[in-house]
This record gives C-alpha cells, sequence and structure tokens, in this order.
C-alpha cells in the first residue's frame, strides 16, 4: 500500500511542473509577442517621421497639407501610445490571476488604437504621399514662378 502511495505521489509532481512549465511557456509566449508588436510599431512610426518630413518641406504647396499635418501627427501621437501601453503590458506576470485581468483590458485598448492608426494611415496613403528623391526642389521651383 505505501508502495502505491509514493507511486501516486511520483506522478503528481511531474503533472505539477508540466503545468508550471506551461503557465512560464505562456508568459515568454506574451512577453515576446509585446516585444515582436513593438519592434512594428517602431517600423510604422519611422515611416510616419519620414512622412512628416516630407510633408513638412514641400508645405503648404501639397494640396491636402494642413489634413496630412494632422493625421501624420495623430498617427504618431497614437503609436507613442501603444508604446507606452506595450511596456505597461510587458511588466505584467500573466501567470497572476489579476496581471490576467489587467492584461487582456490593456490588450484590447491596445487592439482598438492599433486599428484607429491602421485605418489612420490608410487614410494618410489614400491623400497620396509622394516621395521625391529631391523635395526641396519643389520648393526652389514654387518660389522662382510669380
Amino acid at each position: 500500500m505505501a508502495q502505491i502511495e509514493e507511486r501516486v505521489n511520483e506522478t503528481e509532481k511531474p503533472v505539477k511542473n508540466a503545468w508550471q512549465m506551461k503557465a512560464m511557456d505562456a508568459n515568454r509566449y506574451a512577453t515576446k509577442k509585446t516585444i515582436a508588436q513593438g519592434m512594428l510599431d517602431i517600423a510604422l512610426l519611422t515611416a510616419n517621421a519620414s512622412q512628416l518630413k516630407y510633408i513638412l518641406q514641400v508645405g503648404e504647396q501639397h494640396q491636402f497639407y494642413k489634413l496630412m499635418l494632422i493625421l501624420i501627427s495623430l498617427s504618431i501621437v497614437l503609436q507613442l501610445l501603444v508604446g507606452i501601453l506595450f511596456v505597461a503590458i510587458g511588466s505584467l506576470n500573466i501567470n497572476k490571476q489579476q496581471d490576467q485581468n489587467a492584461a487582456i483590458i490593456l490588450n484590447d485598448i491596445i487592439l482598438v488604437v492599433i486599428f484607429v492608426i491602421s485605418v489612420v494611415n490608410v487614410i494618410i496613403s489614400g491623400f497620396g504621399i509622394e516621395y521625391s528623391s529631391q523635395p526641396l526642389r519643389l520648393i526652389d521651383q514654387h518660389a522662382k514662378t510669380p
């Protein structure tokens, strides 16, 4: 009888360890996912910074200057907000129930903000940021015409 109890106890320990291992893997996965999303956010932020530079160089010659300036600025501000939320969610331990609830709420907020950023960037693309190898020529030509 004592041998049976020992075997039962032996089989319980690996199951508990396997469960703990899965919990740690989920936390590690969530952290890696957050880092990957952050990297994509940095790529979009870089693209928007380039678009902002272009629109500022061209100036009011651009047909939709004010609209583009507002949309690009809005996109950058929202991306900074998402970056801050990524830092907050990255610090959570999803093995704790309280942190799981906070992570779910933050994930939902991030999802909505990223959707808004995507829509804003589609609108930016629709209004045509045209990249030129020499955008300053446009300003020079505009200054020379009477």
